[in-house]
């Protein structure tokens, strides 16, 4: 089971009834956080999740709407007494970036571990028993797209394992993916699990335009949060000029991708009523919503 917040919905600048675009993810009680702009930490707060359990703060890109809430974000986490280490995310540059940012937050109680993803091609992490992976996009600075996954094991075979004469003690530890030792004898979880089952896919879109790969890497994902900059067809050359995306190209990218539904985020300042353009996106991918501050829901495995 995974949980999704979508803290916030605008682009450029918060508003006051539009904070800017982040989405936080809970699954077994730790938490991670995709981009923090400016005052991310008090939709945060409003979402009642917490602060102390945020392991990783994955960053898009370097514009100011996605990364300058960092630092007081990282202050929120010292007050709330973590102690364990952060891990930081994000494309190249992250290191001078973050050094930038911490001046105005020193002294932090809890160590800052960086990754930075290369500019190209596909990379990927595991933590907490999530697989991430990074995706380059099209924007003016090196810019990705995020996939988060929980993944399913197989089915344990209880007929093999009694076959293998395992003592029952020893399945759970089998089911968890460990090797176990018994009387000189040495067992395999691949030798009593059946093929791994679809998990849950979550992927994170924005600041970009449609390009090559996109679609296979966030295929068939059970939940994509992609930019809607523009919701007017007439606002297709803007959206080519200024590297962001329209309703329909969003939709067109999940119908192509076969994702199972589409959250539609990172609102123009001048679009006031995302709604009043849904039908644009609805036409092409028909379950797509128009985000709003603080929605949420709760993903679990299909049967």
């Amino acid at each position: 089971m995974v949980d999704v917040c979508l803290l916030g919905t605008g682009g450029m600048m918060p508003l006051p009834e539009r904070w800017l675009s982040s989405l936080l993810v809970r699954c077994n009680g730790r938490m991670m956080l995709i981009d923090c702009g400016e005052g991310t930490q008090i939709p945060m707060k409003m979402a009642g999740w917490g602060f102390k359990n945020l392991d990783a703060i994955l960053i898009t890109h370097y514009h100011a709407d996605h990364v300058a809430g960092l630092p007081g974000l990282l202050l929120t986490l010292a007050n709330s007494g973590r102690q364990e280490p952060v891990r930081l995310i994000g494309p190249p540059g992250l290191a001078e970036v973050v050094s930038g940012l911490l001046t105005i937050a020193p002294g932090l109680p809890y160590p800052i571990y960086l990754y930075t993803c290369p500019a190209d091609g596909i990379s990927h992490l595991e933590m907490d028993g999530l697989l991430i992976r990074c995706f380059p996009v099209d924007h003016w600075i090196p810019c990705l797209a995020y996939s988060i996954e929980l993944r399913r094991p197989g089915r344990f075979d209880a007929e093999k394992a009694r076959e293998l004469d395992i003592p029952v003690r020893y399945w759970k530890q089998l089911q968890k993916g460990e090797t176990v030792e018994w009387k000189g004898r040495s067992f395999r979880p691949d030798q009593v699990m059946g093929e791994p089952r679809r998990g849950i896919k979550i992927c994170y879109c924005t600041d970009t335009r449609p390009v090559d790969g996109l679609c296979d890497f966030v295929r068939e994902a059970d939940l994509l949060v992609c930019e809607g900059m523009y919701g007017d067809e007439g606002d297709a050359e803007k959206a080519i000029l200024k590297k962001h995306m329209l309703f329909a190209e969003a939709a067109r990218v999940a119908r192509e991708a076969g994702v199972c539904e589409l959250w539609l985020t990172h609102f123009s300042p001048a679009l006031a009523c995302p709604e009043d353009w849904l039908s644009h996106a609805k036409e092409v991918f028909e379950p797509t919503i128009a985000g709003h501050d603080l929605m949420r829901k709760t993903l679990t495995f299909p049967s």
